[in-house]
């Protein structure tokens, strides 16, 4: 006895072949459909977890401090390149060394670069003696700014530059001040007060400068 077609029953009859096949493709294609989303599921965990292995095995621990600059030690060799004295200023713990070296040029300028230490106030004071140099040299790296006044620092009168707005290269305040032969410029972005802190503690290097002249 021959078997009898099945009757669908959203159709309530047999389904011809073409519906058949039709069927049974969209069937394939809801497997095939679930079966990639699964493999993109599973690719992604896959995923995660290799970055976390990573982010959780390499081994981190604080940056590398940065290295000291021994200013007395390149002072004591541009002193003798030049065959003068050059300032140097001692510092204590406020104070951090981020550059020093000599800058060649028509005058040659001695510098050092100083940022504060574990303050609320930031900024920075460059230290530079232009050898050979008198108060003219300072608008060429003060934005074309002459001494705007004059203040007393330990029996001394400086040079005072306020430049305020009209600084450059963050720079807004410089004390400046004649040291036999070269002219000693302290600028940048600290206070008055604390530059004129700094300016003070030069004042022995500042009797070395006219003694040799």
């Amino acid at each position: 006895m021959s078997r009898q077609p099945r009757i669908v029953a959203e159709l309530g009859r047999p389904e011809t072949p073409q519906e058949a096949a039709a069927r049974k493709a969209e069937s394939s294609r809801i497997y095939r459909s679930s079966q990639t989303f699964r493999n993109l599921i599973a690719a992604l965990i896959v995923t995660i977890g290799v970055v976390a292995v990573i982010v959780f095995a390499v081994p981190r621990g604080e940056p590398a401090p940065r290295p000291e600059i021994d200013v007395s030690a390149i002072a004591a060799d541009v002193s003798a390149t030049t065959d003068r004295p050059v300032v140097v200023p001692r510092l204590g713990d406020e104070w951090r060394v981020n550059a020093a070296g000599l800058e060649g040029g028509a005058p040659a300028v001695w510098n050092i670069t100083l940022a504060p230490v574990g303050e609320r106030e930031r900024g920075f004071v460059r230290i530079a003696q232009a050898f050979g140099s008198d108060v003219t040299w300072a608008p060429h790296v003060l934005n074309g700014m002459a001494p705007t006044g004059s203040t007393q620092i330990d029996g001394r009168e400086w040079d005072e530059f306020d430049l305020g707005s009209r600084g450059a290269a963050n720079v807004t305040y410089a004390l400046g001040i004649q040291a036999g032969a070269d002219y000693v410029l302290l600028y940048g972005s600290r206070s008055p007060e604390s530059t004129a802190e700094l300016a003070e503690s030069l004042s022995a290097q500042i009797d070395d400068l006219e003694e040799a002249e």
